[in-house]
């Protein structure tokens, strides 16, 4: 797939940032940049993607990010999106989205000889294999994403290009789970006659479900937060319930926390406004997918609030809750895309404890309309009360990608990394991604890193 290569012109003032500190340009001309980590040498290492929603398949390369800010080659491989790194110990740890061969979470030396610790991982579908955190405990954590939007399969995963490559595929219970026997019935997209398909939760297309109907749990399974043993072994569950945990992070104290997009409205379950959310990730709970949002019901509720405009009422796929579902430690903007996150621990930077948060941006109208647009920026939270402040965004009418306002500034953030000495504060900017009448379009070469400082 031919895609258009752009100019960037990168622009710091054309960004406007809390008080006391500044921005500047590290590196340009990337292409889906979506991590970041720093090696032994306190050097940036970034992963390319290597893959783009609207089926831009390239190439995930590791890239050490030299002084004059060009890059040099780590490693590279075609089981993308590459979505995120962390570094330990002389090693690069990688999350491999595996959109065709499924996720991996692989082991990089600094001479790029890989291990790959976990393979197989359920990516095939929306959302893919993230992070990954290495913690002091020796293990790596690692967010897997669901393959659907809410839990059935529907005529979007034909839309979104996984349905014909893997029709069989849906999502996976980390633990046992009893079905209602809720079904949704649509026009088969895989078919030229147009024929009804029904389809269940937790089921491959075109396979309803029954009421009382147990789905085995297994790990490896979707919406989690899992983890390996950095030298390989069996992964383990974390905690499950999420749909697309991305970021994450340890806090200063030691707590874990991810950022979770929350749910689109689109598919054969659409869920009208529905936040993205941070979690403080606590071991062994369910936090509510797919029956809950927010911490509430998707059924019932105040006038149905998550039922979209013209849609049947949302019912409830589960006819048991594992947990009672917990209260996010904070709630970030309808499709705003909450992705990287990372704490500051240096008082040289400020805001010590405070959570640092990529938003990547929304995606509308192909996951949901907005009035305008979403995301875009760089946030600061408070993990302690959820409140959240703008730390970095573009300065413009409105807070939207730096192409379409004609600037300099953010296109997409993804992800936030502070380096080794806490004083730095460094963003990788995903670069063009534009959505028009339904069609995705990714533009090569116009990703950057940016760096931000205290003055």
């Amino acid at each position: 797939m031919d895609l258009p290569v752009a100019a960037r012109r990168a622009n710091p003032a054309d960004v406007a940032i809390q008080p006391g500190y500044r921005m500047e340009v590290v590196a340009t001309d990337l292409t889906y940049p979506a991590g970041i980590a720093f090696d032994g040498n306190g050097k940036p290492v970034v992963v390319e993607a290597g893959y783009a929603y609207g089926e831009d398949f390239a190439t995930g390369r590791l890239l050490r990010v030299e002084d004059d800010g060009h890059t040099t080659v780590i490693a590279e491989g075609k089981n993308v999106p590459w979505t995120g790194v962390d570094y330990k110990d002389g090693a690069f740890y990688v999350a491999e989205g595996g959109t065709v061969e499924g996720g991996r979470i692989v082991k990089i030396g600094e001479d790029g000889k890989r291990t790959v610790l976990v393979e197989n991982l359920p990516s095939y579908g929306d959302h893919q294999t993230n992070g990954p955190v290495v913690g002091d405990d020796g293990y790596v954590y690692f967010g897997q994403g669901t393959t659907t939007n809410s839990g059935v399969v529907g005529a979007d995963a034909a839309e979104f290009g996984w349905l014909k490559r893997h029709p069989d595929i849906h999502d996976i219970p980390c633990k046992d789970v009893k079905l209602r026997g809720v079904n949704y019935t649509i026009d088969n997209p895989l078919t030229k006659e147009g024929e009804d398909v029904t389809t269940g939760a937790f089921l491959p297309f075109g396979t309803p479900s029954t009421e009382g109907q147990v789905i085995p749990g297994q790990v490896p399974c979707s919406g989690a937060v899992m983890r390996v043993k950095k030298d390989g072994g069996q992964v383990e569950l974390v905690a499950w319930g999420f749909r697309n945990p991305f970021g994450l992070r340890f806090a200063p104290d030691g707590s874990l926390y991810v950022t979770d997009n929350g749910y689109d409205d689109r598919g054969s379950r659409p869920v009208f406004g529905a936040a993205d959310w941070l979690w403080k990730v606590d071991s062994g709970k369910w936090y509510g997918w797919p029956d809950f949002a927010d911490g509430r019901p998707l059924e019932g509720g105040q006038n149905n609030r998550y039922t979209p405009m013209g849609e049947k009422d949302l019912k409830a796929v589960l006819a048991e809750i594992p947990n009672t579902a917990p209260t996010p430690a904070a709630f970030f903007g309808v499709h705003s895309s909450a992705d990287g996150l990372d704490f500051s621990r240096s008082d040289k930077f400020g805001f010590v404890g405070d959570a640092f948060v990529a938003l990547f941006g929304d995606m509308a109208a192909n996951t949901g309309k907005v009035l305008n647009p979403v995301g875009f920026k760089v946030v600061r939270v408070d993990p302690r009360n959820g409140v959240m402040y703008d730390f970095a965004a573009n300065r413009a009418n409105r807070t939207e990608p730096a192409s379409k306002a004609k600037t300099g500034g953010f296109e997409r953030p993804i992800a936030v990394k502070f380096d080794p000495t806490g004083t730095q504060l460094y963003v990788v900017d995903y670069g063009t991604l534009a959505v028009d009448d339904g069609k995705i379009t990714g533009v090569h070469k116009t990703g950057v890193i940016w760096r931000i400082v205290k003055i």
